[in-house]
């Protein structure tokens, strides 16, 4: 059971990290670093910004729960 929950821990990892860097392609590489200048006011989420928005609040929920369970375990 240990070596699934690592494994889905890993698969989990990669796809946030894929989706984080999917909603970041367009604001460039100063807003990767904290350098975007322009337009920073509030901004409505649309269509697929929206749709990788709540996926990413769903695995990060889904990944530290999986966490949590790893820790107990290990216990």
């Amino acid at each position: 059971m240990d070596t699934y929950l690592n494994i889905a821990l890993i698969i989990l990892s990669i796809a946030l990290i894929a989706i984080i860097i999917l909603q970041s392609r367009g604001a460039g590489l100063g807003g990767l670093t904290g350098g975007d200048f322009g337009g920073g006011g509030y901004h409505v989420r649309r269509g697929i910004e929206k749709l990788l928005f709540n996926v990413t609040i769903g695995l990060s929920v889904v990944f530290f729960l999986l966490a949590l369970i790893n820790v107990m375990l290990a216990n």
